[in-house]
């Protein structure tokens, strides 16, 4: 009996593509320009560079809350929220015995002893030349201290101790300015005015003359 299958078909060298050197050669050309001439991205590219970038913004809220922290002692002075860094902080407490000294500048309200220790009081009040805002009871004080100095600043109430996010701070605003701005930390989110202890402690200005 014949076989009536059609015969396999045999591939030849006419059935293969062509190949194309000359598309082959452009496209290489255009690769060596992409690479001499450096990267632009296309329109999808692009996108997925906007993407990623508005991704990492969105972020950026969380790194500052996680970045770094100080934490303050707030108080009231002048019916304004004040801070000091807690680490420039030996104690605060209600104040009594307050004893004039003569021959002092107006900020200077006296001396009290602590333990054993004569500390000067000073009146932040009179000393940044705030306006008299009703009447404070200045009935707290906070004590100072580094290892040059050590001095007590009078309050008329202690509100809290928490921290704030360093970066957080203003460097200023208008409605601060003459001796305050020298001694200003920064401005916290919720408008507490943080001192700069360290400056507040270095300052010769602040040191009551024993032998006055």
């Amino acid at each position: 009996m014949s076989d009536k299958r059609a015969p396999a078909a045999q591939s030849t060298s006419a059935d293969k593509p062509a190949i194309d050197w000359k598309e082959i050669r452009r496209r290489m050309e255009k690769v060596r320009a992409v690479i001499e001439q450096g990267w632009v991205p296309g329109p999808e590219e692009e996108r997925k560079v906007l993407g990623q970038r508005a991704r990492a913004l969105a972020k950026e809220p969380e790194k500052e809350a996680a970045g770094e922290e100080m934490e303050i002692i707030e108080f009231l002075l002048a019916r304004e929220r004040y801070g000091i860094e807690i680490s420039y902080v030996r104690e605060a407490y209600h104040l009594s015995d307050l004893v004039p000294v003569p021959c002092t500048p107006v900020f200077v309200s006296g001396i009290i002893n602590v333990r054993g220790r004569i500390v000067s009081v000073i009146d932040l009040k009179k000393f940044f030349e705030l306006p008299e805002k009703g009447l404070g009871d200045l009935n707290r004080v906070i004590i100072l201290r580094s290892e040059e100095m050590e001095f007590g600043i009078l309050a008329d109430a202690i509100l809290d101790v928490r921290k704030i996010p360093v970066k957080g701070l203003q460097p200023s605003l208008p409605t601060l300015g003459g001796v305050r701005e020298e001694y200003l930390r920064g401005i916290a989110r919720d408008g507490t005015v943080i001192l700069d202890a360290a400056r507040l402690l270095a300052d010769r200005k602040l040191v009551v003359n024993e032998q006055a």
